[in-house]
């Protein structure tokens, strides 16, 4: 049985936790890869880390578009593959070209303009530059190596992607020190060489890819040469991908209202924010992993009629979700202290840190509905669905609270933003999902091959 025919036919735990479980590990590491990183560029000077800072809007703003866009390629892939009809992984790939040419426009042509308006610190701005220059203009090759996963992912491979974030992080890790540092006789490069590191691990990770789409899988033709540029198919895609895009950049949008909010109260209150971020990234992380695994099979069975199937597939990866943030939820509430003091032991942070993460954390069961029915809108190109349910869950709703709660109660109650957002993006996912399911996914039919 190939990978298409198994999400059509194999029991769908089995087939979402075999798939998923590849997609978590990557995912994780790629999470302590984002601490160790900053690790090293934190030891090499307090200025570098803060240029390095600066240029993360510009980099969220990378990883927006790539994965925005190799989600909307995932699921039209997905949805034709359960329809028996060609997926459109070629256009996928030129849309990441023609994106990391946009980037490298934006890198090398605005990256001092931009960064200019936010520090006149000549050290800062001339480092914050440089590293913008490499790790933003140079974005082509983690576009065309996220487009490659996604489309992996899309057949049902999950193995593959694993690998090249894996392959990917191993690289910029083992080459960090060694070109920030100046070590085994290369020259001191400082965050340049932080930059160069990242370019070099993406190229190992895009040449996995690369190998991957066109030459080991069998569920697509891939083929550049030859290929029609389909305007229909591009609309299609950036139907579901463009609303991702939007949802990927909506975090950085919130990160910086809420430092707006709670500068105004203390800068233990924005360190305690950037923490909190940090840590979640390893109960977070499982879940995005997990949808990973979740979407393909749902788009398939979607594009397949299966209405059993794909509601089978929902039902499942809720519950899986809801388990993960159980358990970090456990964790958040028992041992807050401990996972802060793996950052620093500061005492005025531990203070404010403790209680926060215990009310922050209230929000994570909340998230585990929302986050999936977003992954179910995406699966049947529901997109501007999934975007409605994400901008409330991480915009519309809690930095509305956050500034109301610290303006009535004072700092302790903004943490209560968060499980607030949750429960009002619940109703509001639960409300879409009902509507959808009554309107179309309740009359779903089982295709024949002749259509």
């Amino acid at each position: 049985m190939n990978q298409t025919e198994r999400m059509g036919n194999e029991h769908i735990g089995r087939l979402i936790f075999s798939m998923a479980a590849p997609a978590m590990i990557s995912m994780l590491i790629n999470a302590l890869y984002n601490i160790v990183d900053s690790i090293f560029v934190g030891r090499y000077s307090t200025d570098a880390f803060t240029a390095v800072s600066l240029v993360f809007p510009l980099q969220q703003l990378v990883i927006a578009v790539a994965v925005g866009t190799a989600v909307g390629v995932n699921s039209l892939i997905a949805r034709r593959l359960g329809a028996r009809m060609h997926g459109e992984a070629e256009d996928g790939l030129v849309l990441a070209i023609l994106s990391g040419l946009a980037f490298m426009a934006i890198g090398f042509g605005f990256s001092r303009p931009f960064l200019s308006a936010f520090t006149t610190n000549p050290a800062v701005l001339e480092q914050a530059v440089s590293y913008s220059h490499i790790a933003v203009g140079l974005s082509c090759f983690v576009m065309f190596s996220i487009m490659c996963e996604k489309i992996q992912q899309a057949t049902g491979n999950m193995i593959i992607p694993m690998i090249q974030g894996i392959v990917g992080t191993v690289i910029n890790i083992a080459l960090d020190p060694i070109m920030i540092f100046g070590l085994l006789g290369c020259p001191e490069l400082g965050v340049r060489g932080a930059a160069i590191a990242t370019i070099i691990g993406q190229i190992g990770g895009m040449v996995v890819g690369i190998y991957a789409v066109f030459f080991h899988q069998k569920a697509l033709n891939c083929a550049m040469r030859g290929m029609k540029f389909s305007g229909r198919t591009i609309l299609e895609i950036y139907r579901v991908g463009l609303p991702g895009i939007i949802m990927q950049s909506v975090v950085s949008v919130m990160t910086s209202g809420l430092n707006m909010i709670l500068i105004s109260y203390s800068e233990i209150a924005v360190s305690v924010l950037g923490l909190y971020f940090k840590l979640q990234t390893f109960v977070f992380m499982p879940v995005f992993g997990l949808n990973q695994g979740a979407l393909p099979v749902m788009g398939y069975n979607y594009g397949a009629g299966d209405r059993k199937r794909l509601m089978s597939a929902y039902r499942v990866t809720v519950a899986a979700a809801f388990a993960i943030m159980v358990t970090g939820l456990i964790l958040f509430q028992t041992i807050p202290d401990k996972m802060i003091r793996l950052f620093n032991d500061d005492p005025a942070l531990l203070a404010a840190g403790v209680p926060a993460l215990k009310t922050i954390s209230l929000s994570f069961l909340g998230a585990a509905f929302g986050i999936i029915n977003s992954t179910l809108f995406q699966a049947i190109g529901r997109g501007m669905a999934s975007l409605i349910v994400s901008v409330c869950r991480q915009l519309g709703i809690i930095l509305p609270a956050a500034w109301i709660l610290g303006r009535l109660f004072g700092l302790h109650a903004i943490w209560f933003a968060f499980p607030i957002a949750e429960i009002g993006s619940f109703f509001i996912s639960f409300a879409l999902l009902y509507r959808i399911y009554q309107k179309e996914l309740k009359h779903l039919q089982p295709r024949t091959s002749e259509e």
